[in-house]
């Protein structure tokens, strides 16, 4: 558990943030990673994967080198506009460099160490502009933000995951076809490939805004509703932490929780006071134990694109599965009808006539 507080000279709000890991009642290894800094105005957290203990690796890669980033180059000198001639903020533009910055640290590591090869991690990382009043968010996979403001909880970032991807590509499937893709498994991931896009967008923060930075431990037990009840209790945002690990292994979590809170009130405030707070107590369900995994579900899907070749006798033998072991048929049997039909085109066009 790690608990921090910041207020910038001059700025116009006061953050106060903490954040906590726990592996979870299902793993035998916690590959969730969280960094706290302040003097950044940076929050992060990193779900890591890859089997053999090398996902901690990844996720502990991408934290620090994120933040390393912004300590080598700073923050965008001051007096620069918060958005320039492209209605871009300039700020955001840099935590995009950052993650990009971050993914060749991790490909770096992973191709010069045998033990490290195919690992990867998502990330979620709020930096705030204090003065100003901004936040710019970036993420790549499922690890998610909430944030609560005036009673009303909401999902910022829109998870990198394949049911996202084919519903996305293919709306027109049918349900019966969806229900046959593996859940929770992402499709972009730091680590993954040589470059990544991830997805950075710009909020207005306002005094009693509440944050959280989560990994899909956390969400995959709790709903968005009860995390919103829980957000609304009057706490300090360690406590907050500590009640979001309580709850997701409550339910007997399978996979590692993380979970990092960041209050935010005027500068000069004794305290963050989110508005308005409500007392209720926080949703309790019994859940039977949890099998400890000893091999992990498929984490991150890498689905080929139209240009990747397809053979016709193996249609997804260039999907790339993370971990490796995790490609088992029932799942490839999922995935043969979503290979991009260019590449299909490709192969019959190749095919001998008559």
């Amino acid at each position: 558990m790690a608990a921090v507080s910041v207020a910038p000279p001059a700025s116009a709000l006061r953050l106060e943030a903490a954040g906590a890991t726990d592996i979870g009642t299902g793993r035998k290894h916690n590959e969730d990673s969280i960094l706290l800094r302040p003097d950044l105005q940076l929050y992060l957290l990193a779900d890591g994967a890859g089997g053999h203990n090398a996902g901690n690796v990844a996720s502990a890669l991408a934290t620090t080198a994120v933040a390393h980033y912004f300590e080598e180059r700073g923050r965008v000198p001051e007096g620069t506009p918060d958005f320039d001639a492209f209605g871009l903020a300039p700020e955001a533009r840099a935590l995009a460099r950052a993650i990009q910055h971050a993914n060749r640290e991790i490909l770096q590591i992973s191709k010069t160490s045998e033990r490290h090869q195919g690992m990867g991690t998502t990330v979620v990382a709020a930096l705030f502009a204090a003065k100003s009043g901004l936040l710019h968010l970036g993420h790549l996979g499922d690890s998610r933000c909430y944030r609560l403001r005036h009673g009303h909880i909401e999902q910022l970032t829109h998870d990198h995951s394949l049911l996202n991807d084919v519903l996305e590509m293919r709306p027109d499937l049918d349900d019966a076809v969806l229900a046959k893709l593996p859940r929770h498994v992402v499709t972009q991931a730091l680590g993954m490939a040589d470059a990544v896009r991830p997805s950075v967008r710009t909020y207005d923060v306002l005094p009693g805004d509440r944050y959280l930075l989560c990994s899909d431990g956390l969400t995959e037990t709790l709903e968005i509703d009860e995390i919103g009840e829980a957000l609304m209790l009057e706490m300090s945002p360690e406590e907050h932490a500590r009640l979001f690990i309580a709850m997701a292994n409550e339910r007997n979590a399978g996979d590692n929780i993380a979970a990092v809170v960041i209050d935010c009130a005027p500068a000069g405030d004794g305290k963050a006071k989110p508005r308005p707070a409500v007392r209720r107590r926080a949703p309790r369900v019994a859940a039977p134990p949890a099998p400890v995994i000893e091999a992990s579900n498929p984490e991150i899907v890498l689905m080929p694109t139209d240009g990747d070749p397809y053979d016709a006798e193996d249609p997804t033998g260039n999907i790339r599965f993370v971990p490796a072991e995790s490609a088992n048929p029932e799942i490839r049997d999922a995935l043969t009808g979503l290979v991009p039909k260019h590449g299909r085109a490709q192969a019959e066009a190749k095919k001998p006539k008559g």
